[in-house]
C-alpha cells in the first residue's frame, strides 16, 4: 500500500509511511491532508516507522570486516517507540496501538527526557538485571487499568537502542555509530532505572558469536541484533544493513488434536491448529500454531480434519490424534491458564513427523525439562 501511495503521490516510500502514520482521523482527515503534512494539525504523537531486519543468511562473516558492526542481544518483549514532545510522552508499539497507560514506569519518564526526542526500544518485564516470562507482559497488555498488584509482579523498563529524534530534529540520516552515542549521553543524563541502554556485546572475532549465542536462553535474549555502524535509520524491512540471527528453537514432537479455519484467503480451509503431548494415556494440549506449513500441505491436512472429526464444539474440530507435527517455539515459561502448565512463545509448525506414531510423541515430562532447563517464572 505504501510502495503504491508513494509512486501515486511522488513521494518516497519512507516519507509516505510516516505521513500516514499516528491518531488521525480518517473520517475528519481529508487525503490531501494527510499525504501534504502543512495542512494537518500538528500531531506530536506522530511515530516514525519502525526499520525491521531480516534473518540472517548464511555465514555471518561473509557480512564483513568485524569492526563495521555492533552487535546486541536481541530482546524479547514489545517493539516501542517512545515519543517526548510537546509536553507529552507517547508510547507506540510496533503495530501502531498507543500503549502509554498500560506502563506508567515509561510514563514516569515524561519529567526526565527532554523534550523532542523520540527513542527505539524493547518494553521488557524486567527484574533484578534479567528480563522476565514474556506471559507477565501480556498481563499488563489486555487490562484495561493496570493494579498495584501487576505492578509489583511484572515490572518493566524500556530497554533502547536507537534514537531517531534529537533537540526535535530527525536525526534518522545520521549513522548508528553517531545515534549510539548520542543515546549512550541521553540515558546517562536521564539515569532512570526504567531506561537501560541496550548493551553492546564485545567480540574480537566473527567465530566467537557462536559460543555467546549458547548463552542467550539463560539472558533472556532471543539471539543477536547485527547493525552496520554507518547505517542510516531506514524504514520497514530492508536488506543489508541491520540483521537477526536467532537461536535455534526448542522443539516438540506432537499430535494435533484440534483445528479451526483460518482467516482471508485460508478462510474455507482448515489452517489453525492445537497440538499435544502425551501424559500417560491422556494427550494434553499445550499449543497452538498456524504457521510453517506449504499452501500444498495445507490442502492435505484440510482433507484430513474433514475426513476424521469426531466432534465439534463452535468453529472448532476434534480430529482424530493421528498426525504428527514437530512444533518449534522460542520460549518456555509456568502457566496456570494453560492445562498443561506451560506456555510457549511464538509457536510454529516445523515439518510433518509422517515417520512418526502418536505413541512416540514427546511426553509433558519432557516439555516440563524445558521449562526447568530454559524455562522463566
Amino acid at each position: 500500500m505504501i510502495q503504491a501511495l508513494a509512486a501515486y503521490v511522488h513521494k518516497e516510500p519512507q516519507e509516505v509511511a510516516h505521513l500516514i502514520s499516528g491518531t488521525w482521523d480518517p473520517y475528519t482527515t481529508s487525503f490531501a491532508e494527510l499525504i501534504h503534512e502543512s495542512g494537518v494539525v500538528v500531531d506530536d504523537s506522530k511515530p516514525y516507522p519502525f526499520f525491521l531486519a531480516y534473518p540472517v543468511e548464511g555465514e555471518v562473516e561473509k557480512l564483513g570486516e568485524r569492526n563495521e558492526w555492533q552487535v546486541e542481544w536481541k530482546w524479547d518483549g514489545i517493539r516501542g517507540q517512545l515519543i517526548r514532545r510537546g509536553g507529552g510522552i507517547y508510547l507506540w508499539s510496533r503495530g501502531e496501538e498507543l500503549i502509554t497507560d498500560k506502563f506508567p514506569e515509561i510514563e514516569s519518564l515524561l519529567p526526565l527526557l527532554p523534550d523532542g526526542v523520540v527513542l527505539d526500544g524493547e518494553v521488557l518485564s524486567y527484574r533484578d538485571g534479567l528480563p522476565i516470562s514474556f506471559q507477565y507482559l501480556q498481563t499488563r497488555i489486555t487490562r484495561k487499568k493496570v493494579s498495584k498488584k501487576q505492578l509489583e509482579e511484572a515490572p518493566v523498563v524500556f530497554m533502547v537502542y536507537d534514537m531517531m529524534e534529537y533537540n526535535g530534529i530527525d536525526i534518522r540520516s545520521e549513522s548508528m555509530a553517531e545515534r549510539r552515542a548520542r543515546l549512550e549521553a541521553l540515558v546517562v543524563e536521564v539515569k532512570s532505572p526504567y531506561l537501560i541502554v541496550s548493551p553492546l556485546v564485545q567480540f574480537n572475532d566473527w567465530n566467537e558469536l557462536p559460543q555467546l549465542m549458547s548463552t542467550a536462553r539463560e539472558r533472556g535474549c532471543e539471539g543477536f541484533m547485527l547493525k552496520r555502524k554507518i547505517s542510516p535509520y531506514q524504514a520497514g524491512r530492508r536488506r543489508g544493513d541491520w540483521w537477526k540471527w536467532k537461536i535455534q528453537p526448542m522443539t516438540i514432537d506432537a499430535v494435533m488434536v484440534y483445528a479451526q479455519k483460518g482467516h482471508g484467503k485460508r478462510g474455507e480451509l482448515y489452517t489453525d491448529y492445537t497440538f499435544a503431548v502425551r501424559d500417560g494415556e491422556a494427550l494434553v494440549p499445550f499449543a497452538k500454531a498456524y504457521s510453517g506449513l506449504t499452501d500444498k500441505e495445507i490442502v492435505v491436512v484440510d482433507r484430513f480434519v474433514r475426513q476424521n472429526s469426531i466432534d465439534q464444539f463452535g468453529p472448532v474440530r476434534t480430529v482424530k490424534p493421528e498426525l504428527v507435527f514437530e512444533i518449534g517455539f522460542e520460549g518456555i515459561a509456568t502457566s496456570n491458564r494453560h492445562k498443561s502448565g506451560v506456555a510457549v512463545r511464538f509457536p510454529r509448525i516445523l515439518r510433518q513427523r509422517t515417520d512418526k506414531l502418536v505413541a512416540d510423541i514427546n511426553t509433558l515430562d519432557d516439555l516440563k525439562m524445558l521449562l526447568d532447563q530454559y524455562g522463566k517464572t
